[in-house]
């Protein structure tokens, strides 16, 4: 199946989820997903393993073993084409339309190489380069981050903002009508293109060392 966009039923389905977020609907409406998210999903990618070491397609079903919200089903549809360990690209999908963006995620080991490379002069400069053309080309950081800066680090550091991040990403949004053609394909490639950059960066001092 060749990837040409997400029909308007994909984004109608998180809607009607977001409403009725239960088993009996899910069942209900399992071959909408399958034929409107599911598939799209799996060629879209067959399309990005090119660019990746692997491409994870998460699951609808929320782990709600530990949490106070017990809906079943996540309102949102993820991919994740990923570069190294935690470092990738990705795209989300829910009712409001599509995310897509890149950047890094993981445990306290990525962020305390993060950090350590932020507070470096070399590193940390050429991360602040790549977030502000980022910032320029339309694209919105994104990330956990602390209120405060976190234990041992100079609150006066002159890349503080940035060392309150734990992880960091950078994506952008696609309504509908923009994700409904094959054009998000172009759109798509662009964004690997694009933060390529903040992949690269955390590829180089972020990931483990082998």
């Amino acid at each position: 199946m060749a990837f040409d966009g997400f029909s308007p039923d994909a984004f109608a389905f998180y809607a009607e989820l977001e409403a009725n977020n239960e088993r009996p609907w899910w069942l209900a409406n399992k071959a909408r997903y399958d034929e409107q998210v599911r598939a799209p999903f799996e060629a879209l990618g067959e399309e990005l393993e090119p660019v990746a070491s692997s491409v994870k397609i998460y699951r609808p079903y929320r782990d709600v073993r530990f949490s106070h919200d017990k809906t079943p089903y996540k309102t949102r549809q993820g991919l994740f084409a990923q570069r190294a360990p935690g470092i990738g690209w990705f795209l989300n999908l829910d009712a409001s339309g599509v995310w897509i963006g890149g950047g890094f995620f993981g445990d306290a080991t990525f962020t305390k190489a993060y950090r350590a490379a932020v507070e470096a002069a070399g590193p940390g400069t050429e991360l602040e380069g790549v977030i502000e053309e980022l910032t320029v080309a339309g694209y919105e950081l994104g990330g956990e981050q602390l209120k405060t800066a976190p234990r041992g680090t100079d609150p006066e550091h002159p890349r503080i903002a940035l060392l309150r991040y734990k992880w960091v990403t950078a994506r952008r949004h696609l309504s509908p009508a923009d994700a409904s053609g094959p054009a998000l394909l172009d759109a798509l490639f662009d964004m690997v293109d694009e933060v390529q950059p903040l992949v690269g960066w955390a590829a180089a001092n972020v990931a483990p060392k082998r």
